[in-house]
């Protein structure tokens, strides 16, 4: 891999909380900066097309992500995104064609230390480096079909289908 497109679209990956009653809002992008920290040994842009949580993603918001896809020069491409409804959006984007898409988020905000942001990233870029043409989940150290899994809200995991 040469060249890694990152599409952030908000989620809590990128939030940020203000008092005890948990308000937040969804801040800048916080890839750029956990990969610029890690010091990575690709060149990587990022488009910041929305921040949105996931769960205010329109199917307008999904077509925008699959243009944004589309229209990128590059094969591989990761999204960050809410988890929520991230397996709504994989589906979405199964019809982009020649690219390698894997989307990933956090469970808890990168900005927090027991956050699993930099790991799942991680999981991710090395997913997309690997996989051949098509559509992923990275999570939790798992790779996932977006047709075979789904997310377990009590348990706050994703899993099998």
């Amino acid at each position: 891999m040469n060249h890694l497109c990152i599409v952030t679209t908000g989620g809590t990956i990128d939030k940020i909380y203000f008092d005890d009653l948990s308000e937040f809002q969804i801040g800048e992008p916080e890839i750029g900066k956990i990969l610029g920290q890690l010091g990575v040994n690709f060149k990587f842009d990022v488009i910041a097309l929305m921040r949105k949580d996931s769960l205010h993603i329109t199917q307008d918001d999904r077509e925008l992500i699959r243009r944004t896809i589309a229209a990128q020069p590059h094969r591989h491409v990761l999204v960050t995104h809410g988890t929520d409804t991230m397996i709504e959006t994989a589906k979405v984007l199964a019809d982009v064609g020649d690219k390698t898409i894997v989307l990933t988020g956090a469970l808890n905000p990168a900005r927090f230390q027991a956050s699993d942001a930099v790991f799942n990233i991680g999981c991710a870029i090395g997913a997309v480096q690997s996989l051949p043409n098509g559509v992923y989940i990275a999570m939790s150290g798992r790779v996932w079909d977006p047709t075979k899994v789904r997310k377990n809200r009590e348990a706050n995991r994703f899993e099998a289908v």
